[in-house]
């Protein structure tokens, strides 16, 4: 083996290891702010894809409000009773979170990976710039609940809305690290406008939120 050959395969080594170590120096002094970047950018991409769902799920008539919520009224039609049929939001719930979970775990760099400029000047360079890699390894667990609210919406009106809130536990890589965190997107699937005297009376039927 030549002297310059040798020359050259010892200046490789120097290299690749000068490469490591700013690459270890790198991750150290950013691995917090990279892992809070990384957060955000899954989370806000699933909090988009949630309403997403729930969107097309809507225009595509599969959530309709008098599927979900239907009233019970007396002789004079008043209403005395509000129910939520629980077969159909826990059909919706598996519905939708099977969306979620398929699209999250096809989304790519592209889509959730870090531009340098939000890391180094985001002030002036915010979602510029190469993007750091970030992978989705795994959903570890999915859940949704629902919940119900009311407010006035007018003289003897009131709004009534049906809200789920979607929990997924996702395992992501980046920079050669494993990180892990939940992930809550809040959006409301129903709603109508009541008219008239809002009972107290609001039951479940047919199963259990969560279930």
């Amino acid at each position: 083996m030549g002297r310059r050959l040798k020359k050259y395969i010892r200046f490789l080594v120097v290299l690749a290891l000068a490469a490591v170590l700013l690459f270890l120096m790198f991750r150290s002094r950013y691995r917090e702010i990279i892992r809070e970047l990384a957060e955000t950018q899954v989370k806000n991409t699933t909090s988009d894809l949630t309403n997403d769902a729930i969107a097309k799920q809507i225009a595509e008539g599969v959530i309709q409000y008098d599927r979900i919520v239907y009233f019970e009224k007396d002789l004079d039609g008043r209403i005395t009773a509000l129910k939520t049929n629980m077969s159909e939001v826990n059909r919706l719930k598996t519905d939708i979170l099977n969306i979620i979970n398929d699209e999250i775990l096809a989304l790519d760099t592209s889509d959730i990976g870090i531009p340098l400029g939000s890391l180094f000047l985001p002030e002036f360079l915010s979602g510029k710039g190469p993007a750091i890699p970030v992978h989705i390894l795994s959903i570890r667990n999915s859940d949704a609940t629902f919940a119900n609210s009311f407010s006035q919406a007018g003289i003897n009106q009131t709004l009534h809305q049906l809200t789920m809130v979607v929990s997924v536990d996702v395992a992501v890589l980046v920079l050669g690290e494993t990180t892990s965190f939940t992930i809550n997107s809040e959006v409301v699937v129903a709603q109508t406008v009541i008219v008239g005297d809002v009972p107290n009376t609001f039951l479940n039927t047919g199963g259990n939120y969560g279930s």
